[in-house]
């Protein structure tokens, strides 16, 4: 090695010495974790109606706590990006089971193999089962892990890039995803928006303009290196005034800014997030409906048949098992995705449902299923939770969904005897038979009816004739369906013929008949579709009423068979919401002159099959996963690598996002280096050769004057070939002669040299922050240097 080669190397690590970051100080520590910590606590507002528990808060704090002390160790430790990816997979492992799945934790601090598998499944597949389950989740299974994983990966990358890059103001960026994250997942109806969305704002300007005033200051300590000791406090002086002004007068004007589009701006009625286009796990319109099984209840071996037993059942109350909206001229079906409701929509009940909006007494109830098998689960009133008792008890929980509008619930499998469950529930307000004449209707939605008998449409006008009111119409219809109708199940040979069925065929022999027989599945069927044409959203439901003579054990648990079986309708109003109305006659010897017309005689049938659903209504959603299903399950390890790779392709696509302006900027250089290289003439690719070396120098984090000769910037940089080509490229400028094509060869040839050499030394992460650099972009504003 020559001293002149000596001499270069010991110039170059003098320069890097010269450039290196300098070392963090404890108050810039301090206030660039307190602000980040600040803005990720206020962007984590929308998660609040998620989660709703002491849980949520202890889960927030302390994995942000965390997370910012992994990014200052890495930062004040100056460790490798590997090490921090290390230290924050181990921060993941020991303290994402009692933070995140508590559940899962021994003595609530110990992590278990049960809850590090809960943990590494709810990092994979917590997101969607987020987004298919009922709010708020609380701590409910593992469902606090894409919260937890989503808080710590922002708070360590958001610190690591405040301490240690030299754009730190993108640090922000994590609580905006966090924001934007939260209401994504969260609920259709925000959690005070503008309170969140502006502290946010307030939050991300304040962290701009702190580390705008950073960086005038930091300036100023340069500037005042050079000056007098007097001049340097006027100025710092100065310039610190100048910032804390703007400061003030940038979060005023951003502020009123804010509140003023708050103001004049409509906020959205429907707000789309991603629970309301997920498809959801449970689909009842996949589902026979359970009117159509009402005759079977009447037959043996279910008439007499004990199928629940139950407790807290007040005399005359109902037990719901199923509220029906979609009629379609063959049958009354749970659900519709024909209108904007959520008539058809299950949840996961995770814990709670909050029924605090609903006016009514709360009830306790406790059931023990008996001969009884089948999906829907009875329940009364508006539930408030559900507890399952049992060895089955888990798996049932598992597979809980409800539905809060329709006041349904449905156990996917299905229940059988033995099972046993209790429930809390407030029942709601409901009017006196006197008050029906001054209701009016609701505004709920439900799907139209399709193809209502001409037949049905007829009574009700007679019915009605001379009636004002839609109350009182209502109630005119009811009196007429329980005046003119007798009731006969059909079941048996003393029994008057009565057709099962609720297709519009048989609503409409329900009126022309010489006299009107039926049971419940005709009359709620007529009744409902009354109701809608007098301008009433109504609904079918079926269910159970135990009667007076039931008997009672020594725990006062009433018994209910399938004889017990009934049918009522619902209608929605302005005063009380939905109202239970029964439009059953009573129960009377049917008139001889049913028997005229021995033809029409028919026994029940056992099922009538709904038509096929509308297959563009049903393309948004994924079939239940019923226990039939069970054999076309695919295995696990199959399930287990399709969410690897679609975690991959996600993963894919995100870093393809994020590397995509630094490939751009590369791509840049690289065009730039090529027209420079085959310049027209020898002259200009000299010449190009030395600013391709002069933007190299300026990338690696030399500073060089703007208006600096050659010979300037190679002594700056320093070695003998760097001043050999800045005078070769005088030469060629200003030269009497135009140099030879050997020599612009010559000098690229050394310029790749020098930019190779100014790597040496570097480590990687060094040499892709120098190749990514907008430092030597920048120096010509868009347009091109004058030559020199």
């Amino acid at each position: 090695m020559t001293a002149v080669d000596l001499g270069e190397r010991r110039r170059a690590g003098d320069l890097r010495v010269r450039v290196r970051r300098p070392r963090l100080r404890a108050s810039f520590v301090s206030l660039a974790c307190v602000l980040l910590g600040l803005a990720t606590l206020v962007a984590v507002l929308p998660f609040w109606p998620v989660y709703q528990g002491a849980e949520f808060i202890v889960t927030v704090v302390a994995t942000v706590l965390v997370g910012t002390l992994v990014g200052v160790a890495g930062a004040v430790l100056r460790l490798s990006s590997f090490a921090v990816l290390l230290v924050t997979v181990a921060a993941y492992l020991v303290l994402g089971v009692p933070l995140a799945v508590p559940s899962g934790a021994l003595w609530g601090v110990l992590p278990t193999l049960d809850g590090l598998r809960q943990l590494v499944v709810g990092t994979a597949l917590g997101w969607k089962q987020l987004l298919t389950i009922s709010l708020p989740v609380g701590s409910y299974e593992a469902l606090l892990v894409p919260l937890f994983v989503l808080l710590l990966v922002v708070s360590v990358v958001g610190t690591s890039v405040a301490l240690r890059t030299r754009p730190g103001e993108l640090a922000i960026a994590g609580p905006v995803v966090v924001h934007l994250a939260g209401i994504v997942l969260g609920p259709q109806d925000a959690f005070l928006p503008r309170v969140s969305g502006l502290a946010l704002l307030a939050t991300c300007v304040a962290w701009f303009v702190w580390w705008r005033l950073r960086r005038r200051r930091l300036a100023v300590d340069a500037l005042a290196g050079s000056r007098p000791a007097s001049s340097a406090g006027h100025g710092h002086g100065t310039v610190a005034g100048r910032a804390v002004a703007g400061t003030v007068l940038t979060l005023v004007v951003a502020a009123s800014t804010a509140v003023g589009a708050v103001a004049l701006l409509p906020s959205p009625s429907d707000r789309v997030v991603a629970r309301s286009l997920v498809a959801q796990p449970f689909d009842p319109r996949d589902e026979v409906s359970p009117l159509t099984r009402f005759r079977a209840y009447e037959q043996e071996p279910l008439v007499d048949d004990e199928v629940f037993r139950v407790r807290g059942l007040a005399t005359g109350q109902l037990l719901r098992l199923a509220t029906l909206d979609t009629y379609d001229g063959v049958s009354y079906t749970v659900g519709s995705g024909s209108v904007s409701s959520a008539s058809g929509t299950f949840d996961l009940v995770p814990s709670t449902v909050d029924q605090s909006a609903v006016v009514g007494a709360p009830t306790s109830v406790s059931v023990d299923v008996g001969s009884y098998d089948g999906i829907w689960l009875p329940t009364v009133g508006a539930l408030r939770d559900v507890a399952f008792s049992g060895p089955t008890a888990a798996a049932r929980r598992e597979r809980f969904y409800y539905n809060d509008v329709t006041s349904t619930a449905a156990v996917v499998g299905g229940v059988s005897e033995g099972d046993a469950y209790s429930l809390q529930a407030v029942l709601p307000r409901q009017p006196s038979g006197g008050d029906l004449d001054g209701l009016t209707p609701g505004t709920d939605a439900v799907p139209a009816p399709r193809a209502v008998p001409d037949e049905l449409s007829t009574a009700l006008d007679g019915y009605v004739e001379g009636v004002t009111g839609p109350g009182a119409q209502l109630r005119a219809a009811l009196e007429g369906l329980r005046t003119q109708g007798y009731v006969s199940h059909g079941v048996s040979a003393d029994e008057p013929a009565s057709r099962s069925g609720h297709g519009a065929d048989r609503i409409a022999q329900l009126f022309t008949d010489p006299v009107m027989v039926g049971d419940g599945e005709q009359y709620a069927t007529a009744a409902a579709l009354m109701a809608d044409q007098l301008g009433f959203p109504a609904r079918v439901v079926m269910g159970f009423v135990p009667s007076e003579e039931a008997p009672v054990d020594d725990r006062g648990a009433v018994t209910v068979t399938g004889g017990d079986v009934t049918a009522w309708i619902e209608v929605d109003t302005a005063q009380f919401g939905w109202v239970a109305l029964d439009p059953n006659p009573e129960e009377r010897p049917v008139p001889e002159e049913q028997l005229q017309d021995p033809s029409q005689v028919s026994r029940p049938e056992s099922v009538v099959q709904p038509p096929p659903q509308d297959p563009q209504v049903r393309d948004d959603q994924a079939p239940p996963q019923t226990a039939q299903e069970d054999a076309d399950t695919p295995p696990e390890w199959l399930a287990a690598l399709l969410v690897v790779v679609t975690v991959a392709g996600w993963l894919a696509v995100v870093a393809g996002i994020v590397a995509a302006p630094f490939l751009a900027v590369v791509a840049l250089k690289v065009r730039r280096r090529r027209r420079r290289r085959r310049a027209a003439s020898a002259a200009a690719r000299i010449t190009g050769g030395w600013r391709e070396f002069e933007d190299a120098v300026v990338d690696h984090g030399v500073d060089t004057p703007p208006a600096a000769t050659r010979s300037e910037v190679a002594a700056r940089v320093g070695g003998a070939r760097t001043a050999v080509l800045a005078r070769v490229a005088d030469r060629a400028v200003f030269g009497p002669s135009a140099p030879p094509e050997e020599d612009a060869d010559r000098v690229w040839a050394v310029v790749e040299h020098l930019r190779r050499s100014l790597g040496e030394g570097l480590t990687r992460w060094q040499r892709v922050k120098a190749a990514v650099s907008l430092r030597s972009l920048r120096r010509y504003h868009g347009g091109t240097r004058p030559e020199r």
